[in-house]
């Protein structure tokens, strides 16, 4: 189960919306082992694209760097699908590569007109499995942005 503040929701979703129709990306950083997002990071989609995501390589690698240098992991991995269900699509599945990570898509399609479908997995060797979401009130995570 994902326990996730509005606060880390909300941002999620407006960093959706601000790049459609791209997908957007990012992580949301916590403690090592506390399974607990924290730190918003919003990242670039390298290939622009409204099909596809990916991290910019570089970001990536100093996104990682600062997340050992703060003794943290990426608790949340995310990105938003623009014109298809928040379900993993099999390029995703192949790219998912941090087996404690919940992978959060949310789906930004027209006919969902201002909702958002915000949903979470597990990916762990291509064995995909839907988790239920908490939401808890806004101001219960520091949610400080990194971009």
């Amino acid at each position: 189960m994902l326990t996730i503040s509005r606060e880390l929701v909300d941002r999620i979703i407006a960093h959706a919306r601000a790049d459609h129709p791209d997908e957007a990306c990012g992580v949301i950083a916590g403690p090592i082992g506390s399974d607990s997002p924290e730190r918003f990071v919003a990242m670039e989609n390298a290939e622009r694209s409204p099909t596809f995501y990916r991290f910019d390589s570089m970001e990536q690698l100093r996104v990682w760097r600062e997340m050992d240098d703060r003794d943290e992991e990426p608790v949340v991995i995310y990105h938003s699908h623009t014109s298809t269900e928040a379900y993993p699509s099999r390029t995703d599945i192949s790219y998912a590569s941090e087996p404690n990570a919940h992978y959060v898509l949310v789906s930004t399609r027209e006919e969902l007109g201002e909702e958002a479908e915000f949903r979470s997995y597990r990916i762990v060797d291509g064995v995909v499995s839907e988790e239920e979401v908490t939401i808890t009130p806004a101001g219960s995570s520091p949610g400080t942005d990194a971009r």
